[in-house]
């Protein structure tokens, strides 16, 4: 008997109503646990069915993921073939029929690299610790790139509904152009360990051309003169910031003629601080090397405290006064008329133009029995806004 025969009020005749009630229940249970094996069974089908599509789709992204290997395959072949034997057969092979030159190969001699290594080089240089960590980075396809800076504000004024609204001050714009130099490496492997088939060349390669470049660009962008190389933080005239003016860059004094001052030495850190502005201030950081760091992070406030902190978490910068800290090994030390510390938003006052691409060519002929693999890529940098960053002298006054 349902449940539904219970609720209708039917009787099973001869039956007492607790036995009627018992047998209801009996057909209740029975009728649920046919329902349950239909709702398993069913769920179970269902399983089936998600776990065959997963297959399939798995087995449909794997070509897709080969493809994309696939790729890149030709031109890692290529490059590897290249760097071992000189066989350029395999770059030739990458020019698209009936085209006269391909993005492969230099017009100047030698070819890129594969996009692995070239991705491997930008790795290392964006680790390390140089101004290309916290500077304006651009990519650009021409021999130069300009950066038009607003240093004015528009002029503004407050208006009546029926005065005259007087013409406001229009602002100046300033245009700074960056010029791309070539920077270049040259490292050398001897024939018999190219023949080595489990020698990485390309791993090899990339690590020795990584370690040139990040060493000549940290130079460059600190003390740069700008022939041949890019203009360095540190190259523009150094003027008092009470006499600051556009195109010079504003420095602090330290309080004594070849030292920190023996007295507060740490006035003078809290002095460059405030000498650069609040839109900038927010995300300053402080530039300079191990030596100076040493003897900054010695200083207290007047209440006893290390203005220094080492970061929290792996990876993150250590911070004087709150600003992270970069440690830069070109900045100079801590002398009479030198400018050991520099403080600002570097992101704003300093850009660097570069070209996505490196070229390399093999000369298996100057230096034999070693062969040299002749590496280059262009690069220019350039204060792009004197009012973002400030500096710190060793001097008196």
């Amino acid at each position: 008997m349902t449940e539904r025969e219970i609720r209708a009020g039917v009787h099973s005749p001869g039956l007492s109503p607790a036995a009627e009630v018992k047998t209801a229940m009996a057909g209740f249970l029975k009728e649920f646990s046919s329902f349950q094996a239909d709702v398993k069974q069913s769920l179970q089908h269902q399983e089936e069915r998600v776990t065959m599509l997963q297959k399939k789709t798995m087995t449909w992204g794997r070509p897709a993921l080969s493809t994309s290997v696939e790729e890149n395959a030709p031109h890692q072949k290529a490059f590897n073939a290249y760097l071992r034997s000189g066989d350029d057969e395999g770059y030739r092979g990458l020019i698209p029929e009936g085209k006269a030159m391909s993005t492969a190969v230099a017009a100047d001699g030698g070819y890129l690299v594969s996009p692995q290594t070239a991705d491997q080089i930008r790795s290392m240089l964006v680790s390390t610790s140089s101004l290309r960590a916290v500077a304006n980075v651009v990519q650009v396809e021409a021999t130069s790139f300009d950066v038009l800076i607003d240093r004015s504000e528009i002029g503004s004024g407050w208006a009546t509904e029926a005065a005259t609204i007087a013409e406001t001050a229009t602002p100046a714009l300033e245009r700074i152009q960056i010029r791309l130099h070539e920077l270049s490496a040259m490292p050398k492997a001897s024939q018999r360990l190219l023949d080595d088939s489990a020698f990485d060349v390309e791993s090899w390669l990339a690590g020795k051309i990584a370690t040139r470049f990040i060493r000549a660009e940290a130079s460059a962008f600190i003390n740069g003169d700008g022939v041949d190389k890019p203009r360095g933080i540190l190259l523009p005239t150094k003027v008092a910031n009470a006499s600051w003016t556009w195109g010079n860059l504003g420095y602090v004094p330290t309080g004594a003629a070849a030292d920190f001052a023996t007295t507060n030495p740490a006035d003078c850190i809290i002095n460059l601080v405030y000498a650069l502005g609040a839109d900038y201030r927010a995300n300053g950081t402080f530039l300079m090397n191990s030596k100076t760091a040493g003897a900054v992070r010695k200083m207290k406030d007047a209440d006893g405290r290390f203005l220094w902190s080492d970061g929290l978490a792996a990876g993150e910068p250590a911070r004087l006064m709150g600003y992270a800290v970069l440690i830069c090994e070109d900045m100079p030390d801590v002398g009479a008329g030198t400018f050991p510390i520099a403080f600002g938003d570097f992101n704003a006052g300093y850009t660097i133009a570069e070209r996505p691409d490196l070229r390399i060519l093999r000369d298996p002929f100057s230096a034999k029995p070693h062969v040299l693999f002749y590496a280059t890529k262009r690069v220019g940098g350039d204060i792009s806004d004197f009012a973002a960053i400030k500096l710190l002298r060793v001097a008196a006054t």
